[in-house]
């Protein structure tokens, strides 16, 4: 089973950078959710999925898994683009976008 090192991303409720800084260690799912035929509920037998380490540090998480023998996969983080905008931009009258109601 392979475990997954990555950066986990802002949630689209999220205003700060809360719960981003870590990294997080995750096991691959070895087998697919079944879905139970009379209350619909879906289970599974891979009891490794629940578990999810948080780390300092990729380095720490990477040591972590050669410590072990675990073998893993390294997600690296995508840069944010960020513009910095201000509200009187809306108005201008050089704008490519014609602003219409």
């Amino acid at each position: 089973m392979v475990a997954r090192i990555y950066k986990p991303a802002k949630t689209a409720m999220q205003s700060g950078q809360a719960k981003t800084k870590f990294w997080r260690l995750e096991y691959a799912p070895e087998s697919p959710r079944v879905v139970e035929p009379l209350m619909g509920w879906t289970s599974s037998r891979d009891m490794k999925s629940q578990i999810k380490l948080n780390f300092e540090s990729k380095e720490q998480a990477i040591a972590y898994c050669q410590k072990r023998g675990i073998p893993f996969q390294v997600i690296e983080p995508k840069e944010r683009k960020f513009h910095k905008r201000a509200y009187g931009d809306n108005f201008r009258h050089d704008r490519v976008e014609t602003w219409t109601h």
